[in-house]
């Protein structure tokens, strides 16, 4: 597959998740959505770590492109799919701070990486984890 050809494939699908993501968000409670995140994945693709970088690209690409910038649920939300699609164990992480007011902020892990997102530092506090638990 020529290399123009699989950067379209991934922007179309990423933006499409994106927009489910969204969607998801806005309209279905979070206690669905996490579980839907929680579920255990039916199959293992382990051979298929340049996927995760063509996704983590892919999910830059249309987060640089969207108008609202704070949307980092549905963008984890839309990497979490496309792993997920793939088969790649991913974790979804939610943080919170408390500064002026209440602020949330998610991102993906895979293994011990952060794939999209940052981690915020010190600023945020993780509260929760949804997907493959963390090895220790």
């Amino acid at each position: 597959m020529k290399l123009r050809t699989r950067k379209r494939l991934y922007l179309r699908e990423a933006f499409v998740m994106f927009v489910f993501a969204r969607f998801a968000v806005r309209m279905v409670a979070p206690a669905r959505i996490f579980a839907w995140v929680d579920r255990p994945l039916q199959r293992t693709n382990r051979f298929s770590g340049n996927e995760v970088g063509w996704i983590n690209w892919a999910i830059d690409t249309i987060a640089a492109k969207s108008s609202r910038k704070n949307l980092c649920l549905p963008h984890a939300l839309a990497a979490h799919a496309m792993l997920r699609r793939r088969g790649i164990a991913s974790r979804l992480c939610l943080a919170v701070a408390r500064e002026q007011e209440l602020a949330g902020h998610a991102w993906i892990e895979v293994d011990d990486h952060t794939i999209v997102g940052d981690t915020g530092g010190d600023r945020f506090t993780r509260i929760a984890e949804f997907g493959v638990p963390r090895t220790i």
